[in-house]
């Protein structure tokens, strides 16, 4: 916070202790920029790690950036630890009606963009009910073409979209397979909703050209 900020919280908490100093309201929501801070993980080194996030710590560092909204933080953030933005399609792979209706709207979004959405066989089903055009692959346990796997190591797909739900025990272990083969193939992978709505509604707002590069002292002023 004290980075975003510019203030020095650590100096504010210990005079706060000791009741010293001035007492002051400090204001954090004009600043006229936004920081995000995106985890860094090493899926890639953990020989099949699943790339999912539990109540244990698994992120191994952390990178903080600035931009004059949510939308341009957010997506520095990502490409700081190594996310590439999509070029010409993605993968979607949704577990249970809920998810499916919580993510249409981001996929008419993806659409729109001119990205090629593939995806499994119950999410294109639904995708096409609702008017979006889904290429339907199949899965890995079925072993039957065109495959999941096939394309990822092929490089066919820019970015995974995986949203699981573990009560649904086969579809769990073949979306481990998805998002595990994502990892060994350098394909970014995306398996929490509301990262993924985010994602979607940034790489719509903003191009890679608007993503700005200025000094840490361009945003924040350092007050004592």
């Amino acid at each position: 916070v004290s980075k975003v900020t510019g203030i020095n919280f650590s100096k504010v908490a210990t005079e706060a202790i000791l009741d010293i100093g001035k007492e002051k309201v400090y204001q954090s929501n004009n600043l006229g920029y936004v920081g995000v801070k995106a985890p860094q993980f090493s899926f890639g080194r953990i020989k099949g790690a699943d790339p999912i996030l539990r109540v244990e710590m698994a992120s191994t560092g952390e990178v903080a950036c600035f931009g004059d909204d949510v939308y341009e933080a957010f997506l520095k953030a990502l490409i700081a630890t190594g996310t590439h933005l999509p070029q010409k399609s993605v993968f979607v792979s949704l577990a249970g009606e809920e998810n499916k209706i919580k993510f249409l709207e981001s996929a008419k979004i993806l659409s729109n963009l001119g990205l090629k959405i593939y995806a499994t066989e119950g999410t294109t089903r639904f995708l096409r009910t609702h008017q979006v055009n889904a290429n339907k692959l199949y899965k890995i346990h079925q072993h039957q073409k065109p495959n999941v796997l096939d394309f990822l190591l092929t490089k066919k797909i820019d970015l995974v979209i995986n949203i699981f739900d573990p009560y649904y025990k086969k579809e769990f272990d073949d979306d481990y397979l998805i998002r595990r083969a994502s990892i060994d193939y350098g394909i970014p992978l995306l398996a929490n909703m509301q990262t993924a709505q985010l994602f979607v509604k940034a790489i719509s707002i903003k191009k890679l050209t608007d993503l700005k590069v200025l000094p840490w002292n361009a945003y924040v002023t350092f007050r004592n």
